[in-house]
């Protein structure tokens, strides 16, 4: 397995930065996650931490050295990291609870699977074609998809989202994939910091022409510029699939000489890992939250039968 990878995050005009991203990867698989921490919510920065650690963590105990199938880890991961959050804030005895949202991307076997809750986003670029993009879970996007069949009225605010991380309620997850990869291929995964502020042609543009190392901080620095002083903190993280032959470049990764249990990552993943304020993140509730939910899909399954 061979990729390029650049990633990078800049604070706007907020008082601090709450998006976090980072990858990791064996020889056969490599995970690839971006959260926005969500603001009017306590310790937004820390929802986005422990959302991370926990898909990261998952990957690491099931990834030996590929994903036995990576949509249903994505699911199960993403899943896990909200249930990780409602016990930080249980714990903490917190009113309100952290809240993130999540994409995550899984390349494995010439093909890439992805999940997201929330709005920030994934592209997937062919050459100059948008070949994918998430849809936000927000009102804006779900008007914008009836606005066929249903006469759209007030424009809502992009910023309310009906579903995220860290929320009361069950997260709606959004899966897609097996989609089989191409040479050059790009992923871009990216917080709403960066495509509230440029249209998907612009990004489309920047991100299909100069190498990655390249376009992307450039694309960042465009989306601080067009939004101004008062700018959300921007983040983004590019792949570019089967494009390290040199592996020596400093954004090229080549795994095929890896040993089947070499686990390497950008993101604190230890299940024996501290969170930033020394809490571990327990390897027992993340089990038993993947329990749950293989519990609940038996359970459907049998009342459909």
């Amino acid at each position: 397995m061979r990729f390029s990878v650049y990633q990078v995050s800049r604070r706007g005009g907020r008082a601090k930065n709450e998006d976090r991203m980072g990858y990791c990867y064996t020889r056969d698989a490599g995970l690839f996650a971006l959260a926005d921490g969500m603001g009017g919510h306590p310790e937004g920065d820390m929802a986005a931490q422990v959302a991370l650690q926990t898909l990261a963590a998952v990957f690491q105990r099931e990834a030996r050295p590929a994903l036995l199938d990576p949509a249903r880890f994505l699911h199960e991961a993403v899943m896990a990291g909200h249930h990780q959050l409602l016990r930080y804030a249980t714990s903490r005895a917190l009113v309100d609870s952290p809240r993130t949202t999540i994409v995550a991307c899984v390349m494995q076997g010439s093909a890439a699977y992805w999940a997201h809750c929330g709005d920030s986003r994934l592209y997937l670029l062919r050459g100059d074609k948008l070949v994918a993009r998430t849809r936000d879970h927000s009102y804006t996007e779900l008007q914008e998809a009836m606005a066929q069949l249903v006469p759209a009225q007030e424009r809502m605010n992009r910023n309310v989202l009906f579903t995220c991380l860290g929320s009361p309620g069950k997260p709606m997850i959004d899966t897609t994939g097996p989609l089989l990869l191409h040479p050059g291929d790009r992923v871009l995964l990216c917080s709403d910091g960066l495509w509230s502020a440029l249209p998907d042609a612009v990004i489309t543009a920047a991100l299909a022409g100069p190498s990655i190392s390249d376009a992307v901080p450039e694309l960042v620095e465009q989306a601080l510029r067009q939004a101004g002083p008062r700018s959300d903190n921007v983040t983004a993280l590019a792949v570019e699939w089967e494009s390290a032959r040199d592996s020596t470049a400093p954004t090229g990764v080549s795994t095929q000489a890896l040993g089947d249990d070499v686990f390497a990552s950008t993101i604190q993943a230890s299940l024996q890992g501290e969170t930033e304020d020394g809490d571990e993140l327990d390897e027992a509730e993340i089990e038993r939250s993947i329990r749950e939910i293989n519990e609940a899909i038996q359970r459907s399954s049998s009342r459909r039968s």
